[in-house]
């Protein structure tokens, strides 16, 4: 409104085109400058706004980097899931508390246990068995000097096992007669009796001497004695355990044989549709 009546009087002005002019010129020659001192400071500082955009292409690179090793699964600790933790072994599984409940009611009567791996974790005497007689082959097994060292003091370095503990205290309180037949082979003299009723605090009423059926190529040494000793229950690691109840007709129940023993390879437990203790492996 104010800049109307100025503009209307300076077109009168005989000297306004020259003016305006005189301006144009100024105005472009300032954007000029301003443009020149522009691309001057571009072409001066390039390297520095090259440099600074690189450095923040890279932080994103990184940053990209640690979001996708945070989000994927490490080879290390893969995890799992509930339908993996609900897996099982199709075995018959069965507690200690489930034993004692099919027992209840039932009149006392024999029962047996196998030794090694069984009630005893007694693979420190083989493993030092192995190392004096046979470093390099099994052959130790056949050697009598060895088993007059295990079965006459070796056993003291042997670990009882919880399952058995807890076992042998269901049987010895029902007033059953308690039996061990081993595979091991027979020696003059044993101390085996005496370290696994001492172990396992079981009473001269309930005790019987230690029975080592050995071992014979072909012939499960251990079906015989089950039957001589009107044994009616059977616990025991191994498959021929396992057969030798089954070859008789009564009761057999696995323990699992501890993963660091040194008797290898480990057997199938429930391979013969038997009953498996969970967590006897200790």
């Amino acid at each position: 409104m104010i800049l109307l009546p100025f503009f209307t009087k300076a077109a009168d002005n005989p000297s306004f085109p020259s003016l305006l002019a005189l301006w144009s010129d100024g105005f472009s020659n300032t954007l000029h400058n301003k443009k020149f001192q522009l691309t001057d400071y571009l072409g001066k500082n390039m390297r520095k706004i090259t440099q600074a955009l690189s450095a923040v292409c890279l932080l994103f690179a990184l940053n990209s980097s640690a979001v996708a090793l945070a989000s994927s699964p490490s080879p290390l600790n893969p995890g799992t899931n509930v339908a993996r933790l609900a897996e099982q072994a199709p075995v018959h599984w069965v507690s200690v508390a489930q034993i004692e409940n099919s027992l209840a009611g039932r009149p006392p009567m024999a029962v047996g246990f196998d030794i090694d791996d069984t009630v005893l974790f007694s693979s420190p005497g083989f493993w030092r068995g192995k190392k004096i007689f046979s470093p390099e082959s099994e052959d130790y097994l056949k050697n009598p000097a060895f088993w007059e060292k295990m079965n006459n003091g070796w056993d003291e370095f042997s670990i009882p096992k919880e399952v058995a503990r807890q076992l042998i205290d269901i049987h010895v309180r029902r007033g059953d007669t308690i039996f061990f037949v081993t595979g091991r082979s027979p020696t003059k003299t044993e101390t085996v009796s005496k370290t696994l009723a001492d172990d396992f605090h079981i009473p001269a009423s309930s005790m019987n001497p230690v029975i080592f059926a050995g071992d014979k190529p072909g012939q499960n040494t251990k079906t015989q004695w089950l039957q001589d000793k009107n044994i009616r229950m059977f616990y025991g690691d191994s498959d021929n355990d396992m057969t030798a109840a089954r070859d008789v007709g009564i009761r057999g129940i696995r323990i699992l044989r501890a993963s660091n023993s040194t008797y290898k390879p480990l057997p199938q437990a429930g391979a013969f549709g038997e009953e498996v203790i969970v967590n006897s492996e200790y």
